[in-house]
């Protein structure tokens, strides 16, 4: 809820709609009658909405109904899904243990989920040969395309050249279907 509901007093209309404490209609009531019974029962009058006319009030435990909106609220929030970017860095001149060993690292990441930025790191004399860190950016690709997708192709800023690989949503694709569409990559 962006704002809270009226209660009791602060309910400034002449008539209300009377939603009972189990939820039966009472009906169409005077304020003062609602308030009145409310009182009656220990309870609180509550607007529950305020858009229609005349106004829809209940009879109810205000703290309780308000704990209850907050463990909801929480409990939303716990089922959202928290993306996470993981950054794995590489230099141009990787060797080739050290690129299998940090492709495995990014193989398990896209497999919990998580979104991975893959960096070259260029230093000196490698930023005349861009291109290898191009074509090491698409070797990785090609070695995901069962697990993840380009979600931003390669760019270069500064001395760094990254592309964000996104886990597929539906889990990862069977083997056969990764090199129906490729061509041969370095």
């Amino acid at each position: 809820m962006d704002r809270e509901p009226r209660v009791n007093e602060r309910i400034l209309v002449p008539e209300v709609r009377l939603i009972g404490p189990d939820g039966e209609q009472i009906g169409i009531t005077p304020l003062a009658e609602a308030l009145r019974l409310a009182r009656e029962r220990d309870m609180d009058l509550v607007e529950v909405a305020p858009q229609a006319r005349p106004p829809v009030c209940r009879i109810m435990d205000y703290g309780k109904f308000k704990y209850q909106q907050d463990v909801k609220a929480k409990e939303a929030r716990k089922r959202q899904s928290h993306i996470v970017i993981k950054e794995m860095k590489m230099r141009p001149k990787i060797d080739k243990h050290d690129y299998g060993t940090k492709s495995r690292h990014v193989e398990r990441f896209l497999r919990e989920g998580s979104k991975v930025k893959a960096t070259i790191m260029f230093r000196g004399r490698e930023m005349a040969h861009q291109e290898l860190g191009q074509r090491l950016l698409d070797r990785l690709a090609a070695d995901m395309d069962s697990l993840a997708f380009i979600e931003s192709a390669p760019n270069t800023e500064g001395r760094n050249m990254s592309m964000v690989l996104a886990p597929h949503k539906d889990g990862p694709r069977p083997a056969g279907d990764q090199d129906n569409n490729k061509g041969p990559r370095g």
